[in-house]
């Protein structure tokens, strides 16, 4: 009996050293596949006391050993508690904003044992978000009226899209029957008549102008 006894403790602490040792290979994949702006924490939810038990990408100056979180204590008081809680508002000791993800992992009774935390730091993608704004903002109230494209063009390449939403694709992946029939329908609206419009058709295709000319036949 005595051996039945140690028998059965000696498998879980097995199955959780097996458990643990793989969270760590996927948690230093994902912070290696991440870095330098996601940090990925892994947390012994058993032990909530000295809950992390692997940080990659540090960038919230915590340490193997500290405790587990709000969250993390949540998940120990309640296994129905969500398991995977994605994409919320969060920040770092120094304000910085972040965007965390958190997956708990649970035993085989059901509990939590685990949970695999991934906090992104925005502040850089905040920083490009404004220069990108910038750069793509034009100002509408200083317009002389030019275009860069031919007239005609715009409505040509409406007319293509339209074609090809019929026929639920896009104007690229028309076959050349499909092509022929569109080009029917170019020249019966009065779109060939436009300058350039074997050049403006044969881009919005993806075809060269020979294809164009042998599709109008």
């Amino acid at each position: 009996m005595s051996r039945s006894k140690s028998a059965a403790p000696s498998k879980s602490a097995a199955e959780r050293k097996l458990l643990f040792d793989q969270l760590q290979q996927i948690a230093l994949g994902l912070g290696e596949t991440l870095a330098p702006f996601c940090e990925v924490v892994l947390h012994d939810l058993t032990d909530p006391r000295q809950a992390i038990v692997a940080i990659h990408n540090n960038l919230s100056g915590r340490k193997v050993g500290q405790p587990a979180t709000e969250l993390g204590l949540a998940r120990i008081a309640d296994p129905d508690y969500a398991q995977v809680i994605s994409n919320y508002a969060n920040s770092f000791a120094d304000g910085r904003q972040a965007k965390s993800t958190s997956i708990g992992i649970k035993g085989a009774d059901g509990s939590y044992v685990a949970a695999l935390c991934l906090n992104v730091d925005l502040t850089l993608f905040q920083g490009l978000q404004s220069a990108i704004g910038q750069f793509v903002s034009v100002d509408a109230n200083n317009n002389p009226g030019e275009s860069l494209s031919p007239i005609g063009a715009d409505a040509i390449r409406a007319h293509i899209d339209q074609f090809a939403a019929r026929r639920a694709t896009t104007p690229r992946a028309l076959n050349t029957e499909d092509r022929r029939a569109l080009l029917r329908e170019l020249r019966d609206a009065g779109c060939m008549q436009v300058r350039r419009s074997s050049d403006i058709i044969a881009a919005h295709l993806g075809v060269s102008r020979a294809t164009v000319y042998a599709d109008a036949r």
